[in-house]
């Protein structure tokens, strides 16, 4: 869930506000371990999340401003390995991985190219499987802001700050606890860009509830991904998410 938001994003940025209620004071909120349980709790419970071992998500990818459309594929397997293959009618395909070894794109134009800096630490981390149950560890500091609305429902702002890499503000709805918001500046070849994502149409798949929807937003494009099938447990071999020239 997390983790398909964090791939989606980090796949096109290398390519290419919310008003309304007051921020209520950071004291008025419940503390951060009970936001990520509720978190947890609202997607399936901890018993239900540690079933899976790997995932394979299929769908469409669309940026409306630029009357692109395509098809994009995500496959995550524990405990941090990723792979997205998109692919854009008249861009070819873009791939990105991430393993221990580190974490790479590949395009069309660019060829092949090693992620470095804290594009690297926000790859890395964004690999980790099922990283809802390891944010303490993810993240040197959590610390709860307030509440913000998402559209017309509030929201509690968690803000993460890793060790290396860029802040993340996390928005979780008061009322379910589920993640319906990321918002982060994430460092890119082409500069800083600020990226919003929302997620949304959570739908359970073996009893995890994972968003279908997944919407970015930068001040240079939007882009939707809507998912088709989720499947969890399925075979993967790790040499699909090597970098390409390396141990074939």
């Amino acid at each position: 869930m997390k983790r398909v938001a964090s791939l989606v994003m980090i796949a096109f940025v290398g390519l290419m506000s919310v008003r309304g209620l007051a921020q209520s004071p950071a004291a008025a909120a419940p503390t951060v371990d009970q936001i990520l349980e509720k978190f947890i709790a609202a997607i399936g419970g901890r018993a239900a999340i540690e079933k899976h071992s790997s995932r394979v998500s299929k769908g469409t990818i669309e940026i409306p401003d630029a009357g692109l459309t395509g098809s994009i594929e995500i496959s995550e397997k524990a405990p941090d390995k990723t792979l997205a293959v998109i692919d854009l009618a008249g861009m070819g395909l873009v791939r990105e991985g991430a393993d221990a070894a580190g974490a790479w794109q590949e395009d069309p134009q660019t060829g092949v190219r090693d992620k470095t800096g804290s594009e690297l630490a926000d790859a890395l981390r964004g690999a980790t499987f099922n990283a809802e149950l390891k944010m303490a560890s993810l993240y040197k500091t959590l610390a709860v802001t307030g509440r913000e609305p998402i559209a017309t429902r509030p929201a509690y702002v968690v803000v993460a700050t890793p060790a290396e890499g860029t802040a993340t503000n996390l928005y979780f709805d008061v009322e379910s606890g589920l993640l319906v918001r990321q918002r982060a500046t994430r460092d890119t070849p082409q500069g800083p860009v600020d990226v919003d994502v929302f997620l949304e149409d959570y739908r359970d798949v073996d009893g995890v509830k994972q968003p279908f929807t997944i919407r970015q937003v930068t001040s240079m494009f939007t882009m939707v991904v809507r998912l088709s099938e989720i499947k969890h447990d399925v075979a993967l071999a790790d040499a699909i998410f090597k970098r390409p020239g390396l141990g074939d």
